[in-house]
């Protein structure tokens, strides 16, 4: 057990720095991928994701793989999108949802295009996926940064974000927080997916960041303890992934998200709330 879980983290630094970087995020991205779904805004974090990736690959265009070149042209980029969905959907008969569409789309192809212009397969595998296992002293920093800005954010705004999750309506009539709530959350969105884009690549990003949320619905109900949860798993797929990709040569950022898949997929089917174990199980007391 020592040489098959511990060993890998204890004799190389690679491995410590990418456990540390993951954690930041699970602690950062994590709880906001909450109020995602409690908004049901999850695949807006999705789109969120793709559209930082022009900035991004415009950052890498001016400055190579610059960590702060690529870090403000995806701030740039994410929020500039974020508000221009927020405009396209109020000014034209076109809902939020499609105009984030449209967005992710145009962005997703438009970062693909600007780093193949310049960079190798490699480059854009990079961009794309990540590389967790090279961060260095700077990303850490970065991203325990952005992580300790988020709980902080979080913690302040949590009863306006809460009485948002329950009833916006309410929210707009009795508070002039609303509006203000609505784009910090959007900003702190975009600041995670930022932040994890630099450990696990945009298309992966937001899987840290939903996977776990959606996951821990089946084992919590009050808020407080879904994030809880959602942070616990998130930490073990992290720790799974990077030991897989460790002893089989897997790419880690895939390895770490589909180890948030299979927590997913057993939640699903045996987690005490709202699960079809537990449908199951209400229904035969029912009958009986």
């Amino acid at each position: 057990m020592w040489e098959a879980v511990v060993q890998p983290f204890a004799d190389f630094g690679f491995m410590r720095r990418a456990l540390l970087g993951c954690a930041a995020i699970s602690v950062g991205a994590t709880p906001v991928g909450v109020f995602l779904m409690l908004r049901r805004m999850s695949l807006t974090g999705d789109a969120m994701a793709c559209a930082i990736l022009p900035g991004a690959a415009v950052g890498y265009l001016v400055a190579g793989l610059s960590l702060g070149a690529m870090t403000i042209g995806g701030l740039v980029a994410g929020m500039t999108v974020a508000l221009l969905a927020g405009f396209v959907s109020r000014a034209t008969v076109l809902r939020e949802d499609a105009s984030l569409a449209a967005f992710y789309l145009i962005s997703l192809a438009l970062g693909v295009l600007i780093v193949s212009i310049r960079g190798s397969n490699v480059d854009l595998m990079h961009v794309l996926f990540g590389t967790v296992l090279a961060l260095d002293d700077a990303a850490l920093i970065l991203l325990c940064s952005i992580a300790s800005v988020s709980v902080l954010t979080l913690a302040a705004l949590f009863r306006a974000l809460v009485l948002e999750c329950a009833d916006p309506q309410f929210l707009r009539s009795v508070s002039g927080l609303s509006a203000m709530t609505h784009f910090t959350f959007l900003a702190l969105v975009v600041l995670n997916l930022v932040g994890g884009f630099h450990a696990l690549g945009t298309l992966m990003a937001v899987g840290i960041m939903i996977l776990p949320a959606a996951a821990a619905r089946f084992w919590a109900a009050q808020i407080g303890s879904l994030i809880a949860v959602a942070v616990g798993i998130a930490l073990i797929a992290c720790v799974g992934g990077l030991l897989l990709s460790y002893h089989f040569s897997l790419p880690s950022g895939p390895a770490i998200i589909l180890g948030a898949g299979l927590v997913y997929a057993i939640s699903v089917v045996l987690g005490p709330v709202g699960s079809l174990a537990a449908r199951v199980a209400v229904r035969r007391h029912l009958e009986a």
